[in-house]
């Protein structure tokens, strides 16, 4: 009887041992809180404390906030359909919180006995478009012409962006040009206007006969006087522009906001390529004996327009190089080939294969 208790109470003490362990491997075991995951910033272009720019925006918001603000581009011609997707790929890479808005001719939209145009560069366009509100989301709006410049053609001018009166600022930039870095470009929508147009000029006094970039403040009442105030027939873009007010320069030791390639001749070998194309938010492609970033232009006129100093030639070069391979990269297109006569542009500015 002894040794058969003796055996009761081993295994029952064995029982609660092997029952406490498994107990104890069941219970879940407490988990300490994580930490909370880092919030980084949002910045603009570079990385924060880059430029003066980023340190602005970071405490500045502009008026209504981004959703009131917007890049506009204005396309006329087939030719400039891709340079306004270059500047909305960039815009969306560098994070640009500004809207996007395509305006482009009504046109090109319609279609004759039900079929599509015949113009091969009608289709080639609205393809671009579609990939720019798709990958870009921008907003396309068609546009019907408004006024007659000079040979009885019907456009729809630059003062019409004023119609656009659901922001409370817009930013137009002429084609052609190569957005570097949109953090300065984007610190134009705070800047305070006193008028409803104002533009941004580069380069020296007597060769900026039109801005680089033009600054709107739309309104139904400044579209309508701005509109009145235009020819009907007759209306020259380029004069019109010539009179808008000029933005003020800002501080030398701020990032600039926006170089002209015709600019580029002006300047020495002390010139500074890599800080040139580090600090500049847009550059201007304008030269007086070039057809254009988007021609293939022969080598003979790339000679007579380039700057003859070495470090202002290797800038120029750049850009050009930069805008070919952007347009390459975004549309898939290829340079232009150059018009038989180098005077013979006004056809070709309408074609893009």
């Amino acid at each position: 009887f002894i040794f058969t208790s003796l055996l009761f109470l081993s295994g029952y003490v064995l029982q609660q041992q092997t029952v406490r362990n498994l107990q104890a491997v069941i219970k879940p075991q407490p988990v300490a809180p994580s930490p909370p995951s880092p919030v980084l910033a949002k910045h603009f272009g570079t990385p924060p404390g880059h430029s003066f720019y980023d340190k602005y925006l970071a405490s500045n918001r502009p008026k209504g906030g981004w959703a009131k603000v917007a890049y506009v581009q204005l396309v006329r011609e087939h030719l400039h359909v891709c340079n306004a997707l270059m500047l909305f790929a960039v815009l969306e890479e560098q994070e640009s919180m500004a809207q996007r808005v395509i305006m482009y001719p009504k046109a090109w939209d319609q279609k004759v006995d039900g079929q599509s145009p015949l113009d091969p560069h009608v289709g080639t366009s609205k393809r671009l478009l579609r990939g720019a509100a798709k990958r870009y989301r921008v907003m396309l709006q068609p546009v019907e012409p408004m006024l007659k410049v000079a040979g009885g053609e019907s456009v729809f001018p630059l003062a019409g962006l004023l119609s656009l009166s659901a922001y409370n600022r817009l930013i137009y930039l002429p084609p052609s040009g190569l957005v570097l870095d949109t953090s300065g470009l984007d610190h134009l929508f705070t800047l305070p206007m006193e008028t409803n147009m104002l533009g941004i000029s580069a380069g020296s006094e007597d060769e900026s006969i039109t801005p680089s970039v033009v600054l709107l403040s739309p309104s139904k009442d400044a579209f309508r006087t701005t509109l009145e105030s235009l020819p009907s027939n007759g209306y020259d873009e380029d004069g019109f522009l010539s009179k808008i007010p000029r933005l003020a320069d800002l501080p030398e030791d701020q990032v600039h906001i926006v170089a002209k390639t015709s600019s580029l001749r002006h300047e020495d070998d002390a010139f500074d390529v890599a800080e040139f194309l580090d600090t500049t938010s847009y550059v201007h492609i304008s030269d007086a004996d070039m057809l254009g970033p988007e021609y293939d232009s022969p080598r003979e006129m790339i000679a007579s327009a380039r700057p003859r100093k070495l470090q202002p030639r290797k800038a120029w070069h750049d850009v050009y190089e930069k805008y070919r391979q952007s347009r390459m990269d975004v549309c898939g297109l290829d340079l232009e080939p150059a018009p038989r006569s180098g005077k013979d542009t006004a056809g070709a500015e309408k074609q893009q294969t």
